[in-house]
């Protein structure tokens, strides 16, 4: 299994977990995507988060990030390294330390979306 190949599985199965409480746009061996069923007045579905696997890199997409600010605060300087924008996290490598802090913030920002009434 390549690297980029290995990274993805490791992210993927971060957002994986919430895949029933949300709709699944795209499920493939590159790239998972995930909407809420909240939708927005654009008559659009709220973006919750995505995995694919780019050209040297997987990038992690995590909106609540976005909507809720204050998630960014609790990042460690090493994962925020790794933030590109305002919600995406791009990795070469699984990195077990920065995936769990990954997961504990995809946590939070799940919950973050449920208070808000989005999931």
């Amino acid at each position: 299994m390549s690297e980029l190949a290995a990274t993805f599985a490791a992210l993927r199965a971060i957002l994986l977990p919430y895949a029933d409480a949300l709709d699944i746009k795209a499920d493939t061996a590159t790239n998972l995507y995930l909407d809420t069923r909240h939708i927005q007045k654009n008559r659009k579905p709220l973006f919750f988060g995505a995995v694919a696997v780019r050209r040297r890199y997987v990038s992690f997409h995590l909106m609540p990030v976005y909507v809720q600010p204050a998630l960014v605060a609790t990042l460690s300087p090493a994962l925020r390294k790794r933030m590109q924008g305002k919600s995406c996290f791009n990795f070469v490598e699984v990195d077990e330390t920065l995936f769990k802090e990954l997961a504990a913030l995809t946590k939070a920002g799940f919950e973050s979306y449920r208070k808000l009434g989005f999931v």
